[in-house]
């Protein structure tokens, strides 16, 4: 029978740290908690063998990555292939500024600084888990933290302007006196009298 306790203890170490650098990767965090389940589920099955590697969450880490990826492949192609307009498909709420500036960097660059920055792995670490020398992990990180920078600071100045051309919406959102047309109501209308 399998290590129940360890596979549970590694569920409830990793699971979150998980979800939070796949949604990173995918910019859906919805998806990457579908991801992590699945990827967990996968490691349930082999359990015996993966109980036994040195680390278990990076073999959990990497299949969640492959999925995504896996998922993100199916998607394009069928949008690719479809003859009509696809709707774009976001998670519901407002979209975190960091993981929108995620989505347009290379996903090589993205890879290595959520592995290093999100997920806390050394560059030795990184360079393991991507199957790439040293050298050229520094280089991701370096080229994906300046584009990382670049585009919070254009995500932040679209904000500024976004605020900019709607200065007519107050704090409190009362817009009671003011009927569809934009025209004073009656009520408002009367109490300039």
């Amino acid at each position: 029978m399998a290590d129940t306790e360890g596979f549970d203890e590694l569920y409830r170490a990793s699971r979150d740290r998980l979800a939070v650098q796949l949604a990173a990767l995918t910019g859906n965090p919805s998806d990457a908690n579908d991801v992590v389940q699945e990827a967990f589920m996968r490691a349930w099955l082999r359990w015996g063998t993966i109980g036994g590697y040195d680390d278990p969450e990076a073999w959990v880490r990497r299949v969640g990555h492959n999925l995504a990826v896996s998922r993100w492949r199916k998607a394009r192609k069928l949008v690719l292939q479809a003859s009509v307009s696809v709707a774009r498909t976001e998670s519901p709420g407002p979209r975190v500024p960091i993981l929108a500036a995620l989505q347009a960097l290379p996903v090589a660059e993205r890879r290595a600084i959520v592995l290093h920055h999100v997920a806390g792995l050394p560059i030795k670490g990184v360079a393991i888990e991507l199957r790439a020398p040293e050298g050229t992990v520094k280089s991701w990180l370096s080229r994906g933290r300046t584009r990382l920078a670049t585009e919070l600071d254009r995500l932040e100045h679209e904000t500024r302007q976004g605020e900019e051309r709607h200065p007519g919406s107050s704090e409190t959102g009362d817009l009671t006196d003011v009927t569809d047309s934009g025209k004073p109501s009656r009520s408002e209308k009367g109490s300039r009298r």
